[in-house]
């Protein structure tokens, strides 16, 4: 269970530099982060399932886009409180999840653009499921080699 903690905390097995032990001191305790992890989570998944209610209202593309993409960022930035911030955004840079990472901002981004700015309903739509593949496609970068057996199942399936 220490081992879990260490990591999930982001403290490995390296030698810790003073600036390291300082800021580790300061930090939030292990259980205060899982209270934020899984209130910040499940504000993500609420925001997107009341999106998804709300796809049925008058104007309810234009609220569906926003709750949706405000959902995603909330359940994104809730493993900022398991692993910190500056961890989480190494992480998410990292080469192997770097194009899914990049994708997904955009996607966020796009969204609300073409709410906003561009006006264009059926655009949005697009861009909410493009922001679900590529969360999914960057929370597949997390598990070892699930990112390939889901490209096996997918090309098996169409071949």
């Amino acid at each position: 269970m220490d081992k879990l903690r260490r990591v999930l905390s982001g403290q490995d097995d390296e030698e810790q530099g003073l600036t390291t032990q300082v800021l580790d001191s300061s930090s939030l305790s292990y259980t205060t982060r899982l209270k934020w992890f899984a209130i910040c989570f499940v504000c993500g998944v609420v925001c997107s399932i009341l999106g998804t209610g709300l796809l049925f209202l008058p104007q309810g593309t234009k609220l569906f886009a926003v709750f949706y993409t405000l959902g995603n960022i909330a359940a994104l930035a809730s493993t900022c409180f398991l692993m910190g911030p500056m961890k989480q955004l190494k992480k998410m840079f990292e080469t192997t999840r770097l194009l899914a990472t990049v994708f997904m901002l955009l996607c966020f981004v796009f969204t609300l653009c073409a709410v906003f700015w561009w006006h264009k309903k059926g655009l949005a739509l697009l861009f909410c499921i493009l922001q679900f593949l590529s969360m999914t496609w960057y929370s597949l970068s997390y598990i070892p080699y699930a990112r390939d057996a889901v490209i096996k199942c997918c090309s098996s399936l169409i071949s």
